[in-house]
């Protein structure tokens, strides 16, 4: 029997295809969950819950009414909901002083006003009170949020002020029956990061900072998914820092990721 047999969860942002929302999504499958995914792509969807027998309905993030709908879609479809993830993210870099108000705007409604209406249409569906039955709130964060990268400012308040969030659901309504946490990846090979890997030295330039000596995957990440999603679990309110111990160290600096591209470059 699996780790999460019997329990039904929605996973929002696995819209890319082998992303790491459908990662999460696969290996909740494979512990027994019931799985509804989300996102914007409906044709990418479809064609994931064809692939695996679960569910899926389409959701923008930015749009408190279509949040709504899914979570009233999710609780119909799979009787219920236990376990409510959120893996949707902009992986913007641009100098601080380039970051224009669209950008802001675009930015805080993906990733901290579209969060936060997520949160609070999954926790009326799970809230004992509300004739739910508890459960996880999973957010995906990153290490961002705690130590530094160059030119991601906007990414990184955005990431780090749901965190924050996340604490205050965990203080608030764990006498619901619902914990609540966050999981840092540091930099992880996913679609996101695969343009990024094309360029010699990029990826190389990163792999001093990590103590574990490689670079993070989205398995690492649903690994601690279904941990936290588990009743094995006795956390709420915490970062989970899935990332080799890169908050250890640091991330390099911009330079130095110039440094290491040139040295590749020179070396082919």
């Amino acid at each position: 029997m699996g780790r999460l047999q019997g329990k039904s969860a929605v996973v929002l942002g696995a819209s890319g295809v082998d992303n790491m929302g459908q990662c999460i999504a696969r290996r909740f499958l494979a512990e027994g969950a019931r799985v509804l995914v989300s996102g914007r792509k409906e044709d990418v969807l479809r064609d994931f819950a064809d692939a695996h027998g679960c569910e899926w309905a389409s959701c923008d993030l930015t749009d408190e009414a279509s949040v709504n709908a899914l979570a009233d879609t999710s609780a119909g479809r799979l009787g219920g909901i236990d376990i409510a993830l959120n893996a949707t993210g902009w992986g913007l870099l641009k100098p601080f002083l380039d970051n224009s108000h669209e950008d802001l705007m675009a930015m805080t409604a993906l990733q901290f006003v579209g969060p936060f209406h997520f949160f609070q249409a999954m926790i009326r569906k799970m809230a004992r009170s509300m004739g739910g039955r508890g459960g996880s709130i999973l957010t995906i964060s990153s290490a961002t949020a705690t130590i530094m990268l160059d030119d991601h400012a906007a990414y990184m308040g955005t990431k780090a002020g749901i965190d924050h969030v996340i604490r205050c659901i965990a203080n608030e309504f764990g006498e619901e029956g619902i914990r609540a946490n966050s999981i840092s990846p540091g930099l992880t090979d996913t679609p996101m990061t695969a343009e990024a890997k094309t360029v010699p030295g990029v990826f190389e330039a990163f792999l001093p900072g990590y103590p574990l000596g490689r670079i993070g995957t989205s398995e690492d990440i649903a690994a601690a998914a279904v941990f936290l999603a588990s009743d094995e679990c006795f956390m709420t309110g915490e970062n989970l820092q899935v990332n080799g111990g890169l908050t250890l160290r640091r991330n390099p600096s911009k330079a130095e990721i110039e440094q290491s591209i040139a040295r590749a470059a020179k070396g082919a």
